[in-house]
């Protein structure tokens, strides 16, 4: 089963347990908030509403509210030195679709637990809880050494190149171009 939404002047095709980010809307995290305006709900016998379907509406879980990504507008009129920056970023709400609800029926399917963090487990009796264990780390691999210069090779002095490097030939000019160049 589908439901189409509208909510924030848009419209939202849902289905159970579907995420969806829309425009802010009031509700505390981890709460069951109804949507009410849809408009079609579909099927086996999809149900088109004029305007809304009687009855029927979508429970969904809120998950956060946040801001969407940075959006810049900026203006300029050439030649006048007037240019204008503005930016702003959009208040989201993500959603979690739980139920797809008819006939004016009470959402009832709650809220997800959430999940914990697994705990590190307390000392046990035997053991000292004020001394803590010593935990391996890591080291970097060791570098090679550096290779060893001999007494011959400092003393041998380096060579010296002997000319300048070369630089890049300009192309030759090109002849002049043959046609009726001579006039009579």
């Amino acid at each position: 089963m589908f439901a189409v939404i509208k909510t924030g002047g848009r419209q939202y095709r849902v289905v159970p347990d579907d995420v969806l980010e829309i425009g802010k809307i009031a509700g505390e995290v981890g709460t069951i908030v109804q949507l009410g305006e849809v408009l079609l709900v579909g099927g086996e016998q999809p149900v088109l509403g004029a305007p809304t379907v009687a009855g029927a509406s979508v429970a969904a879980e809120v998950l956060q509210h946040k801001r969407g990504p940075k959006i810049i507008a900026f203006k300029k009129r050439r030649r006048k030195n007037s240019r204008r920056k503005r930016g702003y970023r959009d208040e989201i709400t993500v959603l979690r679709v739980t139920e797809i609800l008819t006939d004016n029926k009470q959402p009832t399917v709650g809220p997800r637990p959430k999940k914990e963090k697994p705990v590190a487990a307390a000392p046990a009796e035997g053991e000292d809880a004020e001394t803590p264990k010593k935990t391996a780390k890591k080291k970097a691999p060791a570098r090679k050494p550096a290779a060893k210069t001999t007494a011959k090779a400092a003393a041998k002095p380096r060579a010296k190149p002997d000319a300048k490097p070369e630089t890049k030939k300009t192309p030759a000019k090109k002849p002049a171009a043959k046609g009726k160049t001579e006039k009579k």
